[in-house]
């Protein structure tokens, strides 16, 4: 099934705002074969609105749009579809009760102008927005049958609405009569053109129905292997046997079955060998603990995390030895290696990954330049492994890069 996508607001043209959501309904559909066959970004301009929604319905039997659906007088995405499909504008009951419940929640007054926001064209279906004010709409033509769902453009509600009304009501409108599947493999500790080189004759030995994708991020690679084709059975029998000879292929590089981050890999082996973990950083300012706890679970073993930014808390907090910081200075081995093992000492924990350096833009030196930190992971059992790395690119990124590196080296020890 092919869809295409359109993303309504001026925000999003002028960078305020990112469109996050045309990623998230790609990645939800995928798994279902649904492929989408463009993404417009356009401005709240009924002109616009009405070219879009035409070329995108000449190539798709389904179009997704998102924003323009709030309140204020620039949100005309509603009224232009309503001119568009026809007929004319009336309250719906449910939409208005769902309106104030939302508003007696949060705590707000309701005024005229999201009170109007219950106003739907009569040539749409409404499907209820439960956690936000702009229903969503569906209209259909007949002849060839065509589907345009209108959401809003929050995101948090644009994901709620899709996943848990829209897409199930799709996939019953346009039922699959053929059969896919997905397997997922993460690798890591080595380059992608030496992963394809070595992954070159199973890549040759594939059937045509099967295909392999590398979807890298930094420090880890993601394998994918797609399966489509008409005898279900056939092709779960493919996808067992190339699953099989695509983990011995990787061996020892291979990090998990299943589409998981290394934080989710960690927490899951620390979980299973009944350990727990905590950190100690510098430059990574706390992304390594927040990386690890924005997962559920998380507080089943992570004991938790120490920012010591200043020589002064790495020494009183975490113990590093100020004649080590004398010697050789905050980013450097032997600090990182006392300050994992300090972390160790203050929380409890059984594992702790340490990090100091120097994410940028200024700080470096022909020494230590910029991108340089250095990272250990030390366990209560008094093992310890560390190295210097040096990342390239802005201070986001090299945080980025050695909070992944932290938490391969904790699951390398592991």
């Amino acid at each position: 099934m092919k869809v295409s996508i359109i993303a309504i607001g001026d925000e999003l043209l002028i960078g305020q705002v990112v469109d996050t959501n045309s990623g998230f309904l790609a990645r939800t559909m995928q798994p279902e074969g649904w492929e989408v066959a463009d993404v417009a970004v356009i401005s709240d301009s009924a002109a616009e609105i009405r070219r879009a929604v035409s070329e995108a319905l000449k190539r798709s039997d389904v179009v997704l749009t998102t924003g323009g659906l709030g309140p204020t007088r620039d949100d005309i995405t509603k009224q232009t579809l309503c001119e568009i499909f026809g007929g004319t504008l009336r309250e719906d009951p449910d939409v208005t009760a769902d309106i104030i419940d939302v508003f007696r929640k949060r705590g707000l007054k309701l005024n005229s102008l999201t009170a109007a926001q219950a106003l739907v064209p009569t040539s749409c279906r409404v499907i209820r927005n439960r956690v936000g004010t702009a229903p969503v709409m569906w209209f259909e033509t007949s002849d060839p049958r065509k589907v345009l769902v209108a959401m809003p453009g929050v995101p948090f509600e644009t994901e709620h609405c899709f996943s848990r009304e829209v897409f199930p009501r799709l996939l019953e409108a346009f039922p699959r009569r053929d059969a896919i599947d997905h397997r997922t493999f993460v690798v890591a500790g080595i380059t992608e053109s030496d992963l394809a080189i070595r992954l070159e004759s199973f890549e040759r030995d594939l059937p045509q129905a099967l295909h392999l994708a590398y979807l890298p991020r930094p420090g880890i690679i993601r394998l994918r292997l797609d399966g489509h084709a008409d005898d279900p059975a056939w092709l779960s029998r493919q996808m067992d046997i190339f699953s099989r000879r695509l983990i011995d292929e990787c061996g020892t590089i291979l990090l998990c079955e299943g589409d998981l981050t290394p934080a989710q890999i960690l927490l899951q082996r620390l979980s299973d060998s009944g350990l727990t973990f905590a950190t100690a950083e510098s430059c990574t300012g706390g992304n390594i603990a927040r990386t690890v706890t924005a997962i559920p679970g998380a507080s089943a073993v992570v004991c938790g995390g120490i920012v010591a930014y200043s020589n002064d808390v790495k020494s009183r907090i975490l113990g590093v030895d100020p004649a080590t910081l004398e010697a050789h200075g905050a980013v450097s081995i032997p600090v990182v290696e006392q300050m994992a093992r300090g972390a160790i000492a203050a929380t409890g924990a059984s594992l702790a990954v340490a990090t100091s350096g120097i994410a940028g833009p200024g700080g470096g030196s022909p020494e230590k330049p910029v991108g340089t930190v250095c990272i250990a992971a030390a366990s209560d059992d008094g093992r310890c492994i560390s190295a210097t790395h040096h990342f390239p690119g802005n201070r986001s990124r090299v945080v980025d890069r050695a909070t992944t590196t932290a938490l391969l080296a904790a699951l390398s020890l592991l």
